[in-house]
């Protein structure tokens, strides 16, 4: 007789498994089900303790209400119960949200709401079989902050170690916004000034790094947004000279001084964008006619009394030249 291919793999199969041998083998594997079987059982009766970690939902907020605080967005339940019953809770939903309702645990006067140990419990019972015994619940209880829109805006601060490369400097700093808003009761907004950003570290950099940063998380406020972008601009260093006019303060009226050279160098260091703008009248190099009248030196002494922004290292080429001082 001509078997098909089918029948042909299906009697080759039947006779393996019939074969003395693997007739052997194949009560092994039935006494093997059967014992797991049973062991499975034994294990599943048996009491235990298990944790469970419940998402948190805050339901219900009105329109008008800004949270400050959220609550927790977890709630870790330790369970005693049999096996087959703790297999039942991880394999179905039973017990994988709970959700607080607003309006229930809201105090408007205080604009503050709870959820304490004796209520959160009732709220995860409410889930679970008759049987099962709560052993522990973390947090103890739930607490959440609001208002209805008190805000005020402030600026962003950077915080962190901001080193650009060598022969390089940090320019200038740019935010995106540059102010936020933050949402609190009066007494935290009117100790807020600023909003810092998280601490960063951006080192050895030689061209513009834009980078989004988080914003430094406030107590029982919230901040909108909660991140910002940033620009940090660098630029090379270079060294400058400038001729600045010496100024004689103090003087009486009807006296005048005047100093030999009139006009004195200044070295400093800055970037080469801002070399480009900057001008002898940003210095200030003065002579004090007081310090004159009070010593009678041969030398008047000079002071570099005013940089401009982004100067660093700015020194006179000398610091006392030749005085006369005439009467008018």
């Amino acid at each position: 007789m001509d078997y098909s291919p089918i029948e042909r793999v299906y009697t080759k199969i039947r006779n393996f498994l019939f074969a003395a041998f693997n007739k052997e083998f194949l009560i092994f594997l039935l006494f093997l089900f059967i014992s797991t079987i049973f062991w499975l059982g034994m294990t599943l009766n048996e009491t235990y303790e298990r944790e469970y970690v419940i998402p948190v939902t805050l339901d219900k907020i009105p329109q008008n209400v800004v949270l400050t605080k959220n609550v927790h967005d977890t709630v870790i339940v330790t369970v005693r119960d049999k096996g087959f019953l703790h297999a039942a809770y991880t394999y179905s939903d039973k017990i994988r949200r709970m959700r607080i309702n607003f309006l229930n645990y809201a105090n408007n006067k205080g604009e503050r709401g709870y959820v304490s140990q004796s209520e959160l419990q009732r709220l995860i019972y409410k889930n679970l079989y008759s049987s099962s015994k709560i052993v522990s619940v973390k947090p103890d209880r739930l607490d959440y902050v609001f208002n209805y829109g008190l805000s005020k805006k402030v600026p962003v601060k950077l915080v962190g170690k901001v080193v650009p490369g060598k022969s390089y400097y940090l320019a200038r700093t740019r935010f995106w916004p540059d102010s936020v808003m933050v949402f609190a009761s009066k007494t935290k907004l009117d100790s807020i000034k600023y909003v810092l950003t998280e601490d960063i570290n951006i080192v050895n950099f030689e061209d513009t790094v834009i980078r989004v940063v988080a914003l430094e998380k406030i107590d029982e406020a919230k901040v909108v947004p909660s991140k910002v972008k940033i620009g940090l601009y660098p630029d090379i260093l270079t060294e400058g000279t400038m001729e600045v006019p010496i100024v004689a303060i103090n003087m009486p009226e009807g006296k005048v001084l005047r100093t030999f050279p009139s006009k004195v160098t200044v070295k400093f260091i800055v970037g080469v964008s801002k070399y480009r703008v900057i001008r002898p009248e940003h210095f200030l190099v003065v002579a004090d006619y007081r310090e004159l009248a009070a010593r009678h030196s041969d030398k008047c002494n000079i002071y570099l009394r005013t940089v401009p922004r982004g100067v660093s290292k700015a020194q006179l080429e000398m610091n006392q030249v030749d005085y006369l001082i005439e009467q008018r």
